[in-house]
Order: C-alpha cells, then sequence, then structure tokens
C-alpha cells in the first residue's frame, strides 16, 4: 500500500480548489491509492470481469466526475426512495444517536458528497464532543469537493479526506477517542453477503470498545418499488450504469458504443437484490487495446454492472454479528423502507 501523500499544513497541489483556502481551514488530504495503482486495479477488474459469463464491472467505475453527477441527481428522483428515507431517520435520531456515542470523531466509507453527513456533523457540535471528521472514498475528486464544502461550513473543524478503495485494508483515523464510524446509503448492498461480512471484519479489526459503527441498509420491499427505484422514468440511472462504457473508453481507450447497450434493472427474489445489467442491442466486438483484449458480444448478452442487496432487520443483524458486532439500536422510517443499525464491538 502507497504510503499517504500530505498532511497537517502540507500545500495541495495546485488546481485542486484547495490552495487558496488553506491558511483559513483545516484540511488533509491523503492518498492511499495512487493514479498508477488505480489504473492496475481497473485494468484487473475489467479483464476477469469481461473475460467470464456471465461478464461483470466493479460498481465502483462509475464513479468520475460525471458519475458522481448522475448519481446526486438520482437520490433527487421521485423514484428514489432511498435518500429521503434515510435523511428522515437522520433528521429524527442524529441527536441521540450523537449523545450515545459522544464521538470525537466521525470517520465514513464511500463518503461522496457527505451531504447526509452534515446532519450527523451538525448534531456532533452542538453537542459539543465532536473534533474532527474523515471522508474515505475512491474517488479524489469527490473527496476534494467534500472537504472544501465542509470545511468552509464547519470552521475549527479537524478535516482529513482520504483517497482509497475501502474494500482494502485501511487505517482509520482519530484512533484514542470514540469514533463514529459510518457507512451510509446503502453501500453495504453492494457487497455479496461473505464479502459485506468480511468488511464488517476488518472494521471491527480497526476499532477499540468506545467506538460505534452505523450502517445503512436498503430493507426488503414491493418488487415494483424496487425495481422503479434503479429503473427510473427519465433514464438518469441508465444513463449513470451507461457511463460505466464512457469510463473504460477514457482509460482503457476501448471502443464501446453505449448507445449499442440498453440499461435494465432485474429483481432477484430468491438472493433478494437488485441487480442492474448493460445488454448488448446486438451482436458487436469491442475492442480492449491497452488490455490486447476483444470482447465479443451476442444480441441479448449482458455485463452485469452492480448488485444492491436488500436485509430484513434479522438478516442485518446476522451480518453485523458475523463481523464481530452487536446492534445497539435499530431506526427505521415511518414507512420502513429503509433501516439505521448502530452496532459496538462484541
Amino acid at each position: 500500500m502507497p504510503r499517504a501523500r500530505g498532511g497537517p499544513g502540507s500545500v495541495p497541489p495546485p488546481g485542486t480548489g484547495l490552495e487558496d483556502r488553506r491558511t483559513s481551514i483545516s484540511i488533509e488530504i491523503r492518498t492511499f491509492i495512487e493514479p498508477a495503482d488505480l489504473r492496475r486495479a481497473l485494468v484487473a477488474d475489467v479483464r476477469e470481469g469481461l473475460m467470464r459469463r456471465p461478464r461483470t464491472l466493479p460498481p465502483k467505475y462509475f464513479y468520475d466526475a460525471r458519475g458522481s453527477k448522475l448519481f446526486e441527481e438520482i437520490t433527487r428522483l421521485p423514484e428514489y426512495y432511498l435518500t429521503r428515507a434515510e435523511r428522515s431517520i437522520l433528521l429524527r435520531t442524529a441527536p441521540s444517536l450523537v449523545e450515545d456515542v459522544r464521538p470525537a470523531s466521525l470517520v465514513e466509507f464511500g463518503s461522496g458528497s457527505s451531504g447526509k453527513t452534515e446532519i450527523l456533523l451538525d448534531a456532533g457540535r452542538r453537542e459539543g464532543s465532536l473534533e474532527a471528521y474523515a471522508a474515505i472514498d475512491v474517488s479524489r475528486d469527490a473527496i476534494e469537493r467534500a472537504v472544501v464544502r465542509l470545511a468552509g461550513r464547519y470552521p475549527g473543524l479537524e478535516i482529513v479526506g482520504i483517497v482509497g478503495d475501502f474494500h482494502e485494508d485501511l487505517d482509520l483515523p482519530f484512533a484514542g477517542a470514540p469514533r463514529l464510524v459510518l457507512l451510509l446509503g446503502s453501500t453495504i448492498g453492494n457487497f455479496r453477503p461473505d464479502e459485506a461480512s468480511a468488511f464488517a471484519r476488518r472494521v471491527r479489526s480497526r476499532v477499540s470498545g468506545s467506538d460505534a459503527f452505523l450502517v445503512g441498509f436498503d430493507l426488503v420491499k414491493d418488487r415494483r418499488e424496487l425495481v422503479a427505484a434503479y429503473d427510473d422514468a427519465r433514464g438518469v440511472t441508465a444513463d449513470f450504469n451507461l457511463n460505466v462504457l464512457r469510463v473504460l473508453n477514457h482509460e482503457l481507450g476501448s471502443d464501446f458504443v453505449p448507445e449499442a447497450f440498453r440499461h435494465r434493472a432485474d429483481w432477484n427474489e430468491q438472493e433478494a437484490r437488485i441487480e442492474m445489467h448493460l445488454v448488448s442491442d446486438r451482436r458487436q466486438t469491442v475492442s480492449l487495446p491497452s488490455l490486447e483484449l476483444e470482447v465479443e458480444f451476442e444480441p441479448g448478452e449482458s455485463i452485469r454492472t452492480e448488485l444492491s442487496h436488500k436485509y430484513t432487520r434479522q438478516t442485518a443483524t446476522a451480518l453485523l454479528e458475523a463481523g464481530g458486532f452487536g446492534i445497539e439500536r435499530w431506526e427505521t422510517d415511518e414507512e420502513e423502507r429503509f433501516g439505521l443499525a448502530l452496532a459496538r464491538p462484541k
């Protein structure tokens, strides 16, 4: 793993939007994954995924700058209940959650824009114990935008942006005082159940008895509501899904024609998960010269781009217990569409 770059008082690189404000706000950017490492991982993931049947691509490659903006648009769609439901839970429970944990810091995996996190930051500042926030995301662009905005809103709060892949084993900052570790949204659902338990075990290995883990779970519900959330009427989710092909064209010099694929979202009841696919509309051959690879697609053949597992309280409890945590609080929205679990290390 590459050693972190940057540090307190270090000068951010020109063009990041950080350099002009560093004297008035407390920002630190740490990089645990270098561009060369990201590219090697991309090449390996694409080669492995496209050579297998069924063909797959990891969902983390949706998120270039365009993909991140599209996802933010998705969260505002009428069909996409997840963000609204989770936000309603946080607005109701954040003060008592913070009072229960009294965290000196928040550490967030998959932070993205850190939008909903502001509810917890507000509660922590009001409660008086909160001193620091760390945002962990694979997208440097997302990290830089978020930490600049938050540092301007929360003067005096120590803010660390960590560019890294949280599928790997990362050290968590601010040890030695109570931390509230966050995995919000339905991010846990993008892991297969065995991967989710393994991730929880990695978190458990990095926290102490005074820390707590707050995890968001999208809950099993009516199939029509689930599918609509991943196949909206305006086609924003379809554009977001197709963006992974644009990312591969840009990063690997491939010649995917996004218009030759269509978006599909399926509900797999047996596995309790939404599956997103890109389906080839015709027989076609895609060239990936940097991989020395050509991939042939038959009409109707798909690339699976995302799994989003849905949970019940029982399956969420079992997952966290397998990772070494016990649920202390379970909160849902009024319609029980989404759940937040506050867990403590066993």
